[in-house]
């Protein structure tokens, strides 16, 4: 099964707190209390989240955590490479010359497409969208993934 870790989950969460009030400054303990989440594993996401440029850290007495952009301007795939790293669904997806069978091997260029398919859905989708609790699919095909066969009739 192809999944996020959990910390990639708790990062858009986190995410999604800080960009529902834009221009607010939170600590790390009242992120954790709206998001739900431990304050250590907050404060463990908040270093690599600060590291990408997607939060700003502010010290002091009134200290604490703003996104760096707008929710709009920030996509899911800045967080996802912000917390796991470039983004491969194998490693021949991400560089040539890491595997034994590379010269034999049929299926490395599809891994790359689908790897760019996936990249491409991440970045399609903004930190403000996460926001809207209801899924919209952009596509116009069935959030479920299975069309659904219709036949008119004339009457």
């Amino acid at each position: 099964m192809l999944r996020v870790t959990k910390l990639t989950d708790y990062a858009t969460v986190v995410l999604t707190v800080l960009a529902s009030e834009p221009d607010a400054v939170a600590s790390a303990a009242g992120l954790a209390e709206r998001a739900g989440l431990e304050a250590p594993t907050v404060a463990k996401l908040l270093k690599p989240l600060a590291q990408a440029g997607l939060v700003e850290a502010f010290r002091g007495a009134n200290g604490g955590y703003r996104l760096a952009r707008p929710a709009a301007a920030i996509s899911l795939f800045e967080v996802v490479e912000a917390m796991e790293g470039p983004l491969g669904m194998t490693e021949c997806s991400l560089h040539a010359g890491n595997c034994g069978i590379q010269d034999s091997c049929n299926v490395r260029a599809n891994w790359r497409r689908i790897n760019d398919v996936v990249a491409d859905a991440l970045r399609g989708v903004s930190l403000a969208q996460m926001l809207s609790p209801q899924f919209i699919p952009t596509s116009g095909k069935p959030s479920s993934g299975r069309a659904i066969p219709a036949r008119l009739t004339a009457s």
